[in-house]
């Protein structure tokens, strides 16, 4: 993406100072370690293979990542509540979303059979790899998946109980839950959405695949966290609603600029870098916003190379292309009976000149910098929301520097 980004935002005249992560991840971080402890001190009370899966999970909650979710929320909270009251108070509740992150990624590699995550190996290969060291009975794909769906449970009641660890009024802690279930239910729609868009391509657009940057990427990562952040300062008095919409504005713009950096590094990332493997989105045939805008932008003959995914699937901005099996036979043997109407589409496995091509096409329409340019425009929209905005101006400055930092990076 354009360099320009950071420019641009620094041209509005608000105060650009950095934000204070380490201090706020390592409070994070401790706060997580801490409570994951006393869970696996109580797991290995039971049995010791209880213990080992509790270790992998808190090994999973702790490998790394940027921890924005609660970083948002800290801004959130800070905006309104001043830069003085301690944050000791409100850290289980920034924790626990790190917690539901993890219960997230988990599920969503069990849904994409993903590799790797943050360059580890992903929960359910984790797991498979030891039921096979093991020599256990069955088959370990399966207990991978099905452990790794059962960590991803885990996750989100732990994230429960840290949540009700927060040191707020009873009435305070009601509408941190609100905006904590709210969230919770955009993230599974979010993702249901995600899902069907690979069954159903053809069925999809540049507006739908925005409308899942939305549920499953903005809502949890920056908006609902925000709003989180907002609720964990209490009953507020007349300057709430104007706050919220300002969260709001500036919530779903980066998130869905978030969501579409995201895109370009499904393509185009480095897996050194990323810790996912490369193209992913291509393999899958996943229609994300980059795909969509690059059918749109496709000459003919582009589109013709790009309407047959590597998986198999279709997404023809005009109807067209796909590589299907005919009809199934009839009972009698005849081919494209109507008793037998299904198609059932091949799934291919794509070589890496053929991933690589579609990289390049996808360049040469002019989608990449279609998609940077969307970026650029919700970074200044999430600014101009927090312009007049009324809150403490060290979270104004930290929000703008967050809505560079979080759509501008390299994993």
């Amino acid at each position: 993406m354009a360099n320009d980004i950071l420019v641009g935002t620094r041209r509005c005249g608000v105060p650009y100072q950095p934000i204070p992560s380490d201090g706020l991840v390592n409070a994070v971080e401790g706060t997580l370690a801490e409570f994951l402890a006393g869970q696996i001190a109580a797991f290995d009370a039971v049995d010791p293979a209880l213990g080992r899966f509790a270790r992998i999970t808190r090994d999973l909650v702790l490998a790394g990542g940027k921890r924005l979710r609660p970083t948002f929320a800290y801004w959130g909270w800070r905006g309104v509540i001043g830069g003085r009251e301690p944050v000791d108070s409100v850290l289980p509740a920034l924790a626990a979303l790190e917690l539901m992150h993890t219960f997230a990624l988990v599920h969503d590699d069990v849904m994409d059979g993903s590799a790797t995550r943050r360059g580890r190996p992903t929960a359910h290969r984790l797991f498979a790899a030891e039921h096979a060291g093991a020599g256990r009975l069955g088959d370990p794909g399966q207990f991978g998946e099905t452990s790794a769906i059962l960590v991803g449970d885990l996750c989100l009641v732990w994230a429960d109980q840290l949540i009700a660890q927060t040191a707020v009024t009873t009435a305070t802690l009601f509408g941190v839950r609100a905006c904590y279930d709210r969230m919770r239910v955009e993230t599974v729609a979010g993702q249901y959405l995600d899902v069907l868009g690979e069954t159903q391509p053809q069925e999809w657009s540049l507006d739908r695949a925005l409308v899942v940057a939305r549920h499953k990427t903005a809502s949890y990562t920056v908006q609902r966290p925000l709003q989180f952040g907002l609720a964990l300062a209490g009953p507020m008095r007349g300057a709430a609603p104007a706050i919220n919409d300002a969260y709001q504005t500036y919530g779903l713009a980066i998130g869905e600029a978030f969501q579409l950096c995201d895109d370009l590094l499904g393509v185009y990332g480095d897996p050194e870098i990323t810790g996912k493997p490369a193209s992913d989105d291509l393999r899958t045939g996943k229609p994300t916003a980059l795909l969509m805008l690059a059918h749109r932008l496709a000459t003919p003959a582009q589109r013709a190379e790009l309407a047959q995914t590597p998986a198999g699937a279709v997404i023809p901005a005009d109807g067209s292309g796909g590589l299907f099996s005919s009809a199934l036979p009839s009972p009698n043997g005849d081919a494209g009976d109507v008793a037998t109407p299904q198609r059932a589409p091949l799934r291919l496995t794509p070589s890496e000149a053929q991933i690589a091509r579609q990289a390049e096409i996808i360049a040469e329409t002019g989608a990449v910098a279609e998609v940077e340019a969307m970026i650029r425009q919700r970074v200044d929209t999430a600014v101009a929301a927090l312009r007049d905005a009324p809150i403490h101006p060290d979270a104004r400055a930290a929000l703008i520097d967050l809505a560079v930092t979080a759509t501008h990076r390299p994993a």
